[in-house]
């Protein structure tokens, strides 16, 4: 519940915080050594990636959530 009575919405694209977190920490989606980019397997460019991409999502959900002023 809100300060007003009214209970609080929750927004669909809060949900899209859970998609970096499931791309990063099930390492079955990831755990291969091919392709290949300058010699860095895909195991640690997956994830170095994901850092692109979890500020990328924040950012989403951050501009979304926001309340107006």
């Amino acid at each position: 519940m809100t300060d007003n009575g009214r209970p609080r919405r929750r927004r669909p694209v809060v949900l899209l915080l859970v998609l970096p977190l499931i791309a990063v920490l099930v390492p079955e989606f990831y755990n291969f050594g091919h392709p290949a980019i300058g010699g860095m397997p895909f195991f640690y460019w997956w994830q170095l990636a994901w850092i692109a991409g979890v500020a990328v999502c924040t950012g989403i959900v951050y501009r979304a959530t926001r309340s107006p002023r």
